[in-house]
């Protein structure tokens, strides 16, 4: 397999225009101004009369909120990501217009504030850290360099510093001397516009995925970390993919599953394929399996939709679409009470011999992008752009993008073994958070936020706000994400 060379550029203006606006200048402090021990971090995206957009916190012991101001992430604050040591919590804020403000912020969660902040070229739908802490890398699928034809960087920050030390690009140069060489099968020059990230368990590997045409788009930058601090790190290319959207490595970072997206994503084939990090070879198509068991098992495992998957063990959990054909949904409510006339699917795979275990489970269709599994093995599944049904008359069917399955061999509520129940909620899932402390689940469902009781799969009862059942109480706003911010 070639090896690419990437071109890190530092932050000068005539290269690329990151920080357009400082940090604070005062060190946070050091006590929580909330007073609260366990936390919930939620981003409101809006201002509107006495509410104000940014990042709320809520006793997530309690269910209630406290009497305290958000903390000030932009102007549409939306996704978050906790740092493995929980120290900082990083937030987005753009709503994808022209008046995007496009800010991170970065936030000492200790001391409820902005510790920094800046503007990005562009948005992002991912971005990860590494397991000390101590590094974030953001993807900029339309972030344009000077003298580059197409767009597209990854933005390294040191948190501890809290700066940006170097942009990760590849652009287009003098053929005789390229800076980038790519496989055969994508076209010399043209830059890979990453759009997602997985980062390694032990931070050695980050896997780079990208959109565009399929000879781009089935091509995986791997990208070692450790190489990014040299003029010229060198990364490898590997192409053999399906539009993938994710990978889950290996305890030591020298395989990965790579989830392809395939048809919902402009592909060909959803899949589960194996990327050997060792030569940076794609995993052939079929199954190849010997005795041993994981990682062993070598290859292509086809499904029939996957979007988005979490892994428990040994065991992988896949949520897709089959994406209709002719305008005719290709997935139907099979064994639903609905009116729904299109529906998606969850497949469970045992990756240490590759095999499907469980397939044909019928949950909500949309784009599946969230999925969390809580502490009593309900497994909380949430898309966008979902078929919706709304209530003309009080008791007709409300149905939105939320499943929530059964991974029990005992009834849940209502719910049998290996049931699915589809709660009734409309609006499309962006935020889930299991609350470890308990058998609760914090979901954001259409701006709002909701408290589920994972022993019954129904909304909780909420002291606090006993006529709003899995509500709380003075939480008001159009929310997007929720995080649980301490041990």
């Amino acid at each position: 397999m070639r090896k690419v060379l990437i071109l890190l550029s530092f932050l000068l203006p005539a290269s690329l225009t990151w920080l357009s606006c400082g940090g604070s200048s005062s060190a946070p402090s050091t006590t929580k101004t909330s007073g609260v021990a366990y936390r919930a971090f939620i981003t409101n995206s809006v201002s509107s009369g006495s509410q104000t957009a940014g990042v709320y916190i809520v006793n997530a012991q309690t269910d209630v909120r406290p009497i305290t101001a958000p903390i000030s992430a932009g102007n549409t604050p939306g996704t978050m990501v906790l740092t493995p040591n929980r120290a900082q919590t990083l937030v987005f804020s753009s709503n994808g217009t022209a008046s995007s403000d496009n800010q991170f912020t970065i936030i000492n969660n200790a001391g409820e504030s902005a510790s920094f902040h800046f503007n990005l070229p562009g948005m992002t739908q991912s971005f990860v850290v590494s397991p000390d802490s101590s590094t974030a890398y953001v993807a900029v699928p339309t972030g344009a360099v000077t003298g580059q034809p197409s767009p597209g960087v990854i933005g390294v920050i040191d948190l501890r510093s809290a700066g940006v030390t170097a942009v990760i690009s590849c652009p287009l140069v003098n053929p005789a001397n390229p800076v980038c060489v790519w496989p055969a099968t994508v076209p010399q020059g043209f830059n890979q516009p990453y759009r997602f990230l997985s980062m390694g368990n032990t931070g050695t590997r980050i896997l780079a995925f990208s959109q565009g045409a399929d000879s781009v788009a089935d091509t995986i930058a791997v990208i070692t970390p450790s190489s990014v601090a040299t003029e010229y790190p060198v990364i490898t290319f590997v192409p053999g993919f399906d539009h993938p959207v994710a990978a889950f490595f290996n305890s030591d970072d020298t395989a990965a599953y790579v989830l392809n997206c395939g048809p919902e994503c402009g592909g060909q084939e959803a899949s589960i394929q194996t990327l050997d990090l060792t030569t940076n070879t794609a995993g052939p198509a079929g199954v190849v399996c010997t005795p041993g068991g994981n990682p062993s098992c070598i290859g292509t495992l086809n499904l029939t939709a996957g979007s988005v998957a979490l892994v428990n063990g040994s065991t992988m959990y896949i949520a897709g679409t089959p994406p209709p054909v002719g305008g005719v949904p290709q997935q139907p409510c099979t064994g639903e009470t609905t009116a729904a006339q299109s529906c998606g699917l969850l497949t469970i795979v045992d990756l240490s011999t590759m095999t499907v275990t469980n397939s044909g489970i019928v949950i909500t269709d949309g784009y599946h992008n969230q999925i969390a599994l809580a502490a009593n093995g309900q497994l909380f599944i949430g898309a966008s752009t979902c078929t919706e049904v709304v209530a003309a008359v009080l008791g007709d069917e409300v149905r939105g993008c939320l499943s929530i399955y059964n991974t029990l061999t005992t009834t849940v509520g209502a719910v049998a073994p290996g049931g699915v129940a589809v709660p009734n909620e409309n609006g499309d899932v962006t935020g889930i958070q299991p609350i470890g402390r308990r058998q609760v689940v914090y979901l954001v469902q259409g701006g709002s936020l909701y408290i589920y009781d994972a022993t019954s799969d129904a909304l909780e009862y909420n002291p606090s706000n006993p006529d709003n059942p899995g509500e709380i109480n003075g939480l008001v706003g159009y929310f997007i994400d929720v995080k649980i911010v301490d041990f």
